[in-house]
C-alpha cells in the first residue's frame, strides 16, 4: 500500500468512498452528497493549506485523511481539524491508523501542535452510527475535550457531537 497526496484527478474515487458515509450513516451530518466538481473544489482549498493524504492499494484508492481549518482566526494557526475516511470494505483493517499517523507526521513537519476531530456519537448504537469513530480515535491517543447533546438531525433522529483533541 501506498500514502501520497491527493490529486485533483483522485476525486471521483474519493466520492465514491464518501457517498456511502452521507447515504448510509450518521457518520457525516451532509445529506446529500456532493457532485464530483464540488469535491474538487474541497480538495482545491484543502490543499492550498494543508495536507491532504490518500491510500492506494492495488491501483485503488481505499481511503483518505486531510487537515483542515479549525478556527479563522491567526491565534489558531497551529491547530487543524482532522477529517478520515476508509473504504467501507476496508475498516477494522488498520488503514485508518496508518493514514491518521501519516498525517500526524506531516502536521508536525508543519508545525501544527494540535489535532481536533469532530465525531458524532449516540448512547445507543441503532443502523447508522455506533461508537467506533469515538473509539478509534481514543485508541491513537485523543481525548474528550467536550460533548454537544442532540446537535445532529439526520434519518430523523438526532445525535450528539463531540470534540477530540491529540497534542502532537
Amino acid at each position: 500500500m501506498e500514502i501520497r497526496n491527493v490529486k485533483i484527478e483522485d476525486a471521483k474515487e474519493l466520492l465514491d468512498i464518501y457517498s456511502y458515509y452521507v447515504s448510509d450513516t450518521a457518520i457525516s451530518f451532509e445529506y446529500e452528497v456532493p457532485t464530483e466538481e464540488e469535491f474538487k473544489n474541497r480538495i482545491r482549498n484543502i490543499t492550498a493549506k494543508y495536507p491532504y493524504l490518500v491510500a492506494v492499494s492495488d491501483g485503488k484508492i481505499v481511503g483518505y485523511t486531510y487537515a483542515g481549518v479549525f478556527k479563522g482566526r491567526a491565534a489558531y494557526n497551529h491547530c487543524v481539524e482532522t477529517t478520515v475516511y476508509v473504504d467501507k470494505a476496508c475498516t477494522k483493517s488498520g488503514l485508518g491508523r496508518k493514514l491518521y499517523s501519516a498525517l500526524e507526521e506531516e502536521l508536525k513537519k508543519r508545525g501544527i501542535k494540535n489535532m481536533y476531530a469532530c465525531i458524532a456519537v449516540c448512547d445507543a448504537g441503532d443502523e447508522y452510527l455506533n461508537n467506533n469513530s469515538m473509539e478509534f480515535h481514543e485508541h491513537l491517543g485523543f481525548k474528550l475535550a467536550g460533548r454537544f447533546n442532540k446537535c445532529g438531525y439526520k434519518f430523523g433522529r438526532y445525535y450528539d457531537m463531540v470534540w477530540m483533541e491529540k497534542f502532537i
